[in-house]
């Protein structure tokens, strides 16, 4: 007779898990398997990952560490997991994130259904102009310090299935080969690239923050996007005295406030008098100061309210720049906006949400390239760059439809 499988896991959900892989893309992993060399075999690799969870011999690969750079000119490491393990975990993760979702705070943002960096940004946008301080916090290393037993703790609370017990725990213990092919065995953390480890990284800050805020500072709201959180404070030193906790609650849960991005902040604007040292601070690609704005009737006033930072606006300059565009000769100017338009428009989705009129200065390098461009291809504008930006601000004026940025310019409303 044969022997049912130990655990209950279909073929429906590895399907299902499967197809939402496929349409995240993302990179191969250690053993250099694409989507399209696991698509190959499809039902075969399907089926046998299938029977490898079913049956408990499922055991992840190593996760490839791989590193990409920060805005402060360091490296950040990421994790990247196979694909067949990849699909694993989003077997689990559509499984247990709908009874999670029920537990979690409605002020993190973070890698959520129907949650965004906008809501976050907005949320703490209004509540800025409620509260005169802020404690803008940030945990150094989270991802790669979050303690291994206080996180299955949390998750043994909420989940009661066993094997998904029993692979959580494999991925978060999972070597990591280093990028010199080494194998390091961690102590703690989880790979930041892993499809689980957003959820983990939610469920694990919400015993260790968000509840802890509700239970120690219920009278002061916050908005949190994975490990960076805004709390809004009614005097400096209520901050101060928040701060002060949270270093200790931090260093409670095997974690720790990073020195120098954490720090209280004067919401500063017409109405609020004063001089401090902190008077502006960073929230997922925006920077909060005090700005010139214009209420309904006309009226000037300055505000403390979101516009893109110059860190966001640096990284912008950098990838346009990373195009090359004086090498792409052989293009005509349709072909670059067919190329380019999705990214320019993504950049001006999310940082023309707040201010927008604080992107355009950074918008405006995008024609300095063109500029540059005109002036390789076409002889008549070799060597005369003013005359190649007339022409280039003609055609803008004719056809502002035809680049994302020139809608924004040069269109007329």
């Amino acid at each position: 007779m044969k022997q049912a499988k130990p655990f209950t896991i279909s073929k429906r959900q590895v399907w299902e898990a499967y197809k939402r892989v496929k349409a995240n893309k993302g990179a191969a992993g250690v053993d250099r398997q694409t989507i399209e060399k696991f698509n190959g075999d499809l039902k075969n690799n399907l089926y046998k990952l299938w029977n490898r969870l079913s049956s408990g011999s499922y055991f992840p690969s190593a996760v490839m560490r791989v590193e990409i750079p920060k805005d402060d000119g360091q490296m950040r490491p990421l994790g990247i997991p196979t694909v067949t393990d990849r699909i694993a975990q989003m077997v689990a993760k559509q499984l247990i994130e709908p009874e999670l979702e029920q537990h979690f705070h409605s002020d993190s943002y973070g890698y959520r259904p129907k949650k965004s960096a906008h809501d976050a940004v907005g949320q703490a946008r209004k509540r800025c102009w409620k509260s005169d301080w802020v404690l803008d916090l940030d945990i150094k290393g989270f991802f790669d310090n979050i303690d291994h037993e206080l996180m299955m703790r949390a998750v043994q609370k909420h989940v009661k299935e066993k094997w998904v017990l029993l692979y959580i725990e494999r991925w978060l213990k999972a070597p990591i080969e280093m990028q010199d092919g080494t194998l390091e065995f961690p102590e703690k953390g989880t790979p930041q690239g892993g499809v689980v480890s957003p959820l983990l990284a939610n469920l694990f800050l919400h015993y260790a923050f968000d509840q802890w805020m509700v239970r120690e500072f219920p009278n002061v709201p916050f908005e949190r996007y994975a490990d960076d959180a805004v709390c809004h404070c009614k005097s400096q030193s209520q901050a101060q005295q928040l701060k002060q906790k949270l270093e200790a609650r931090m260093k409670q849960v095997g974690l720790e406030l990073h020195p120098k991005k954490t720090k209280v902040v004067y919401c500063k604007d017409d109405d609020r008098r004063g001089d401090y040292a902190e008077v502006s601070f960073d929230f997922l690609g925006y920077t909060f100061r005090s700005r010139r704005s214009k209420n309904r009737w006309g009226k000037h006033f300055i505000n403390f309210t979101p516009a893109i930072s110059n860190k966001a606006a640096k990284a912008i300059r950098h990838k346009s720049r990373d195009w090359n565009w004086p090498l792409r000769s052989d293009k005509a100017l349709e072909d670059l906006a067919r190329m380019f338009n999705p990214i320019i428009q993504g950049w001006i989705n999310y940082y023309g949400r707040y201010y927008k009129s604080a992107l355009y200065p950074t918008l405006k390098c995008l024609d300095r390239r063109l500029i540059m461009w005109a002036t390789r291809k076409y002889k008549r504008l070799r060597n005369h760059r003013r005359r190649a930006a007339q022409w280039l601000n003609r055609i803008a004026h004719k056809q502002p439809w035809l680049f994302a940025h020139w809608r924004l310019l040069y269109a007329k409303a």
